[in-house]
């Protein structure tokens, strides 16, 4: 989670969470645990969608040159929009590359793919429109416009603790039990959940406290 730094209106220092997601289901998680954060969608996953749709038109392309070639353009004012924050552009180009998509007549085999991906993209794109931001800017200044680093890390870590030639493995069942118990360390419930499995645990602590005042 990414930290930006602001004032709170009467000069003094204040930090505001950009929380960097690949969905606009991830929002509603980061509002829980940050309701003042920023949600901004992840630009990585942006590229990725788009790698893919153009994928499909150098596909076309071998089929239909000029309507290739046209795809491709689209895709490139596409990603210059949302690159620079125009989510209102970016939405009216994307539909108008879906619109003359689908009025195509060709013998591309992936045609059909590609107007259902190129659907999704616009509706992702929609979902997310308050998440999108000024990525060139944001970069500019230094700032995080993307969380793929972080899954990587996490990713290379949970590998390396799987592998069977790890000399201290982790198992499914304990590597969620490691995951419960970070996150009642998070949010503050571990001590609630310890005192329900040690009821005793309580009064032990308050006689702890008892003797170190007496002492």
């Amino acid at each position: 989670m990414d930290q930006r730094h602001g004032t709170d209106g009467q000069g003094r220092g204040s930090r505001c969470h950009a929380d960097i997601s690949h969905e606009a289901g991830d929002r509603s998680v980061a509002e829980m645990i940050a309701p003042a954060s920023e949600h901004v969608l992840d630009w990585f996953h942006v590229t990725m969608r788009i790698a893919v749709l153009r994928q499909f038109g150098q596909g076309l392309e071998n089929d239909d040159e000029q309507a290739g070639q046209d795809l491709l353009e689209g895709l490139r004012k596409i990603k210059w929009h949302l690159w620079h924050g125009n989510g209102y552009r970016a939405r009216d180009e994307i539909a108008d590359l879906q619109f003359d998509a689908e009025a195509l007549e060709t013998g591309y085999p992936n045609m059909r793919k590609f107007l259902t991906t190129i659907s999704e993209f616009r509706s992702d794109i929609a979902s997310n429109n308050a998440s999108l931001i000024n990525y060139g800017e944001r970069y500019r200044s230094g700032e995080r416009i993307s969380s793929a680093f972080v899954e990587a890390t996490v990713n290379a870590v949970i590998s390396k603790r799987f592998a069977k030639k790890q000399q201290m493995q982790w198992s499914k069942v304990g590597a969620h039990l490691l995951l419960q118990t970070r996150t009642q360390t998070f949010d503050g419930s571990l001590r609630s959940t310890f005192r329900k499995w040690y009821p005793g645990m309580s009064n032990d602590n308050h006689e702890y406290r008892e003797t170190a005042r007496a002492a």
